[in-house]
């Protein structure tokens, strides 16, 4: 073959896996397996696993809500008919509207309500906060009760404290919440760790993904959570997300997979839940394309083989210095500032790999503007040493705060 030729192809196959691929779409190569025209959708639902000792089993495949609900409400309809039962959102998605959406979908189909494992999140810390929080999305989802009520975005565990608790507990004596837990996009083996030795956290939402879960640390939080009956939802699966159309370890990956029916996407869901002790994905779907792509994926029975495990690891090591763990505790205390380095990290991705320009740069602005102003000025010498993914801090830093302003 002519290096002209070869050339063309290498381009010609990757502009097909951009366009399967784009963003953080998931699109599927084949039908869903069984599915007909005339398959009942009950015949075709998603399996389910226990949520941790509470009792409640939960779709594999949970709807992440932070998108336009409100106008896409014939996706949630579909997304229920197909078994994707566990529904994901917060006081804060879409400034509101992803609650209100749901609240929408509820007013017209009250039927569903039981159905439905409802999980939401307070941005609040304090009991009164999160009281009020918590009584809001009651109201704008239409519901009395939340399945799942999170404390959004946790750091460090202190951010839970005896008052904490003791609000979960009167909340669900009131019959408002069922279950009660955290997200954590940041330090999460340590946050989960120390939730496993609570005896009170009944979830954890975590970002967990191929280039994460084989960690030494990560196993055992993941096995000390699993010991404590907490219920584990995986988020960030995708580990980044993008396709960078001159990565060779990525052209390698993507044909791999191709080559086995399914996306390189949908092999990194395919990653997660062969981990039995986490319960269910949490998936952004805005489309009925990318739920599409994701129901095959969790109705695909086939395995990943010992190779394709091999080629998520490899391709992982190759682009450590592209992904941020969100190990913030160490970044974050080598820079002489507030500076939230892991969170500006975490939207950079938004806006550079999922594409989500205007969420990236309305959770940049949330921050304090002094700390946005020192963004620049900042020596990141001292947290490029000490990552644990040889990241340019500093350059990434900086380009944040040039395209996120």
């Amino acid at each position: 073959m002519s290096e002209k030729h070869r050339t063309w192809s290498r381009r010609d196959f990757l502009k097909t896996v951009g366009a399967v691929s784009a963003g953080s779409a998931l699109t599927p190569l084949m039908p869903i397996p069984g599915a007909s025209a005339q398959t009942a959708p009950e015949q075709t639902a998603i399996p389910t696993r226990p949520f941790g000792k509470t009792g409640a089993n939960v779709s594999v495949l949970s709807l992440g809500g932070m998108f336009d609900i409100p106008s896409n409400q014939l996706l949630l309809k579909h997304a229920l008919q197909r078994g994707v039962t566990y529904w994901d959102t917060a006081d804060c998605y879409e400034g509101g509207d992803s609650e209100k959406g749901i609240g929408k979908y509820f007013s017209k189909y009250p039927e569903d309500r039981s159905k439905i494992f409802l999980v939401t999140k307070s941005d609040a810390r304090d009991p009164k906060g999160i009281t009020e929080y918590l009584n809001r999305s009651l109201e704008r989802m239409n519901t009395d009760c939340i399945d799942l009520y999170f404390i959004h975005g946790i750091k460090p565990i202190r951010e839970l404290d005896d008052e904490t608790k003791v609000w979960a507990e009167k909340a669900k004596a009131d019959k408002k919440i069922r279950f009660f837990g955290f997200s954590t996009h940041s330090n999460m083996e340590k946050c989960m760790l120390a939730a496993a030795q609570l005896g009170w956290i009944d979830g954890i939402m975590m970002t967990y993904n191929y280039r994460i879960m084989h960690g030494d640390e990560m196993k055992k939080a993941v096995e000390a959570c699993a010991k404590a009956g907490i219920g584990l939802t995986a988020m960030k699966t995708q580990g980044g997300g993008a396709v960078k159309t001159d990565s060779e370890p990525e052209l390698r990956m993507a044909g791999r997979f191709m080559e086995k029916g399914f996306t390189d996407k949908q092999a990194k869901l395919k990653a997660v839940w062969e981990e039995p002790n986490i319960a269910s994905i949490c998936s952004q779907m805005p489309n009925m394309t990318i739920l599409m792509a994701n129901i095959a994926a969790a109705l695909d029975k086939t395995k990943l083989s010992s190779r394709d495990t091999d080629l998520l690891r490899q391709y992982a090591g190759e682009t450590a210095s592209d992904y941020c763990r969100g190990c913030a505790s160490v970044c974050e205390s080598a820079v002489d500032s507030a500076a939230p380095v892991c969170d500006i990290m975490r939207y950079l991705m938004y806006f550079r790999d999922y594409g989500d320009r205007d969420r990236a740069r309305r959770l940049f602005n949330e921050i304090p503007e002094e700390i946005r102003k020192q963004i620049n000025r900042l020596d990141y010498t001292r947290a490029e040493q000490q990552c644990p993914q040889k990241m340019a801090v500093g350059k990434l830093m900086r380009e944040a705060a040039e395209i996120l302003a």
